[in-house]
């Protein structure tokens, strides 16, 4: 298993930001190697199951994602399935002003247990840069002088 945790300040309101992420096409706007998020149902919690497809080194992972843990304006908990597993976090916290967003996941290694101490650490670099990206996307989406007079 390999964990990624990183943080980021908003200058948005809680329940912005909750509603941006909440949306999965949101996801493939600025999440890097996601090239599709679609949505296939709002569950009966609120949260939704959606359908992705991450494109890696030219490869395709395709599978789906799962609201276990809908708290609006809070968190959303995704248990992600398919090519891809694991859990994904996030928190939505009120700062003044705005919002610290929280994105923790824990993913499992694909591929043969064999290779896993070689491909690690570069699974690893891999998941912060493409975490770093996704929040420093995120910010610009949202504390765009376009997004910011919604």
């Amino acid at each position: 298993m390999l964990t990624v945790r990183k943080h980021i300040d908003l200058a948005a309101p809680v329940d912005r930001v909750f509603e941006f992420l909440d949306t999965p096409a949101h996801q493939s706007e600025i999440t890097p190697s996601l090239s599709e998020s679609v949505l296939v149902e709002r569950l009966p919690n609120g949260g939704s199951r959606a359908r992705y497809t991450y494109r890696i080194l030219g490869l395709s992972f395709r599978g789906e994602v799962r609201a276990t843990d809908y708290v609006p304006d809070e968190r959303i908990v995704w248990s992600m399935e398919g090519d891809l597993q694991g859990t994904i976090r996030w928190y939505f916290e009120p700062i003044d002003p705005g919002c610290r967003f929280t994105y923790a996941a824990t993913y499992q290694i694909p591929g043969p247990s064999f290779i896993h101490p070689l491909v690690r650490p570069l699974i690893r670099r891999y998941n912060e840069r493409e975490v770093s990206t996704l929040l420093h996307n995120l910010k610009e989406r949202l504390e765009s002088p376009k997004m910011s007079g919604r």
